[in-house]
């Protein structure tokens, strides 16, 4: 897509696709969204290659095919843009990720395709973690009730090890039982 962009699109020209609703407009973007921290670009750099390394570091043993989806989704858009950043002008590690999307009835923002999937991975991000999804594809229910039969478990252990050791240490000194008369020595 960024290919056929630079090679067909105007330099900063709105090309409608839909009227005011979705209209092509290319820009060569050296900062985050919406221009941010262009003068910084070389971090931006640094920090996708952080998160693309993270995510082959976290995809590697994973067992559920939704968080396996979700994660290529998003190294698919991070790649995406560090590409942009490694090898366009104005060099490496400082260049500008093309933009062609624009949607001017929503935000003035210009994005592109790796945009929307790191978008759409991040919120999907979330909603695993908060329904509970594990990389190993069970659920965070699924583990509360053995972690609770296990700490059942644990402290009936440890109930039956403080009344052994409360009996054993309620013995007397002189060899009498708690309970039992105690002898004058006569």
């Amino acid at each position: 897509m960024k290919y056929l962009t630079t090679e067909n699109l105007p330099l900063q020209e709105p090309v409608p696709v839909l009227g005011e609703f979705l209209q092509l407009y290319y820009v060569r973007n050296p900062g985050a969204a919406f221009s941010l921290g262009s003068d910084v670009t070389w971090i931006f750099t640094i920090a996708l290659a952080v998160v693309a390394c993270v995510i082959v570091w976290k995809a590697t043993g994973l067992r559920s095919r939704l968080w396996a989806v979700v994660l290529g989704c998003l190294l698919g858009g991070v790649l995406g843009n560090l590409t942009d950043r490694l090898f366009r002008d104005p060099g490496f590690p400082m260049g500008h990720v093309v933009d062609m999307i624009s949607m001017p009835w929503m935000m003035p923002a210009i994005f592109n395709v790796a945009d929307i999937f790191i978008v759409t991975g991040m919120i999907s991000v979330a909603l695993l973690v908060v329904f509970g999804l594990r990389f190993d594809g069970t659920r965070d229910r699924d583990h509360v009730a053995v972690e609770t039969d296990e700490e059942a478990e644990a402290a009936a252990v440890d109930a039956d090890a403080e009344s052994s050791s409360a009996e054993a240490g309620s013995s007397r000194l002189d060899g009498t039982t708690p309970g039992a008369p105690a002898s004058d020595g006569r």
